[in-house]
């Protein structure tokens, strides 16, 4: 049984799981440097897709699209060979309880110069599904609950065992756009107007609120203005909450309440009222979620947590919930937001025909690497991972590129830049390569059964999803991974893992003794991963770049001849 997942709105990607495993997931921004969030407008990126893997439209059995904004039905305006067409698909979120798993049934896909018929379910519905499904609780059979909390919904809690899953409430009134619209309002991306959502100042925000310090005094008034225009019986929450389905509204609503906060904390820094907010929401989540685990205490599986959402990429969250001790275990899939949406959609087809079962998965299922032509000015030659990692000691990054990308928004060793964390400076040095801002923390790639001895918990987190201490003695050994609070968001891989990185990182140990190295992500500002070596090459900033064995190496512009000509990676 072969199932297309398609999801066209921003994070568009194609995914398709064959008799319940993954082969494969590629996102649209993961492609031709395309911008991050990239849409899927024209059909032919499906053809494309499944063409690259030896597939026509035909040998697919069922094809899904994901949901999207609507209270009874989604629309979707985009290209196919014979022009401008519309699809009709799911809602946003289920619209009974028990409605999860239904679908519409729609026609009219126009793939390859034919027509095929589809299935759309709710877009909560693939955020259920990819989370519960790609979880150990899966494998176990194990019931759990699952948190979606995403950036037009408040957070809404779900019940999911074998047979089936069911929607069990909404936890708090707050949309989650919320901590990105608080940005608009305070601190570096403060905007004039009140203008649209924007996807990427979230993750930002949370890196920036280190800089800031918690005032109880602030988090009053948040609690306050929250209760007042949000949750409590007056007559301006009373209308927020009547307009959820609507997004325009919503937006406008959620801008008073900043405004308000605003000229209740003019006099307070921007960093401290980030913070501060932060903290307000960690909070009300950790003790919402308390009250609702009590309430529901007498389910199976009560001990056990999925979080999907475009919130889930919020690792300071994510272990608070996973610090109350509230749940044995906790889970998030490396792509808890929508990057994971194409997958959820193949995934609740699955889940209809076969129930709540695990999928087959890696987080290597993306894009391979494209060969091409590389620009002139690269010397070329085969490369150890001992001789890599003694470039590396030498205190000079490297584009790390090999196999299939990593899913989802983190690069896990895949598509990485790689350094070494032993220079105070090497943060700076990649954060202003990178055109980002000073405060952006570097994340640490390290070797899973030594990360308790330099972190904390350091326990095993191979997607970068919880929040780590560095550990004291640790801090001025590799203070390029250590953020501006000391925290690190943390990857760990085992020494016994077939991918190359952690092949890379063994013999960087032992030529140092270190563990760990720097690693970012290995992309153009504001795109997705590199899809090849040719085009790290043409981005230039890095002069060492490791494809698949193959180093190259950027020749000194004084170094160079006329006739230095291009070379093919294959």
């Amino acid at each position: 049984m072969r199932i297309c997942g398609i999801k066209l709105t921003h994070d568009g990607a194609v995914a398709l799981v064959e008799d319940g495993q993954l082969v494969f997931c590629l996102e649209q921004e993961k492609r031709d440097n395309n911008r991050r969030y990239q849409a899927i407008d024209h059909l032919e990126s499906v053809v494309s897709a499944l063409a690259e893997h030896g597939l026509d439209p035909r040998d697919v059995d069922q094809f899904v699209i994901d949901g999207w904004d609507g209270d009874l039905e989604s629309q979707f305006q985009v290209l196919s060979g014979a022009g401008p067409i519309t699809l009709k698909g799911g809602p946003y979120v289920e619209r009974h309880a028990e409605g999860l798993l239904t679908s519409l049934d729609g026609s009219g896909l126009m793939l390859g110069g034919r027509l095929f018929s589809y299935r759309s379910y709710p877009h909560v519905t693939g955020h259920v599904t990819s989370a519960y499904c790609t979880s150990p609780f899966a494998k176990t059979e194990q019931p759990a609950f699952c948190l979606v909390w995403d950036g037009c919904i408040f957070p809404r809690l779900y019940y999911v065992e074998r047979r089936g899953a069911r929607f069990l409430e909404c936890l708090f009134p707050v949309i989650g756009h919320v901590y990105a619209a608080a940005g608009h309002h305070f601190g570096p991306y403060k905007r004039a107007g009140r203008g649209d959502w924007d996807l990427g100042v979230a993750g930002k925000l949370m890196a920036y609120i280190a800089l800031g310090s918690v005032d109880e005094d602030i988090v009053a008034v948040f609690q306050e203005l929250y209760q007042e225009r949000f949750a409590g019986d007056t007559e301006l929450a009373s209308h927020y909450r009547a307009d959820i389905n609507s997004a325009e509204p919503l937006l406008a609503r959620v801008h008073d309440f900043f405004e308000a906060s605003a000229l209740r904390l003019r006099d307070q820094a921007p960093e401290d009222v980030l913070a501060s907010f932060h903290l307000f929401l960690e909070r009300l989540l950790v003790s919402e979620m308390a009250t609702a685990v009590e309430r529901h205490a007498h389910l199976s599986g009560a001990r056990n947590l999925c979080i999907a959402g475009g919130c889930g990429l919020n690792i300071k969250w994510n272990s608070a919930l996973r610090e109350a001790g509230l749940f044995d275990a906790v889970w998030v899939p490396p792509f808890p937001n929508d990057s994971g949406s194409a997958i959820g959609a193949a995934c609740s087809a699955m889940v209809v025909q076969d129930g709540f079962v695990p999928l087959d998965w890696s987080v290597y299922s993306g894009p391979a690497l494209l060969d091409g032509q590389l620009p002139s000015g690269w010397n070329s030659e085969p490369c150890s991972m001992r001789k890599l990692a003694s470039i590396l000691a030498s205190n000079k990054p490297v584009i790390f590129l090999t196999g299939r990308a990593e899913l989802g928004p983190r690069a896990l060793g895949g598509r990485s830049i790689l350094a070494a964390a032993t220079s105070p400076e090497m943060k700076d040095y990649l954060n202003d390569v990178k055109l980002r801002e000073h405060f952006r923390p570097v994340a640490p790639i390290c070797l899973e059964d030594r990360a308790p001895e330099i972190f904390s918990p350091g326990t095993p987190d191979p997607y970068m999803l919880f929040d780590h201490q560095t550990r004291a003695e640790w801090r001025d050994k590799v203070p390029a991974v250590v953020h501006l609070d000391g925290s690190a968001r943390l990857q760990t891989i085992s020494r016994t893992s077939e991918h190359k990185v952690a092949e890379l990182l063994i013999e960087y140990e032992k030529l140092t003794g270190i563990p760990l190295l720097c690693n970012t992500s290995a992309n153009h500002h504001g795109r997705g991963f590199f899809p090849g070596a040719a085009a790290a090459c043409r981005w230039g900033q890095i002069e060492h770049i490791w494809s698949d064995g193959v180093l190259l190496t950027k020749i000194p512009e004084t170094e160079l001849s006329p006739v230095d000509g291009a070379l093919t990676l294959v």
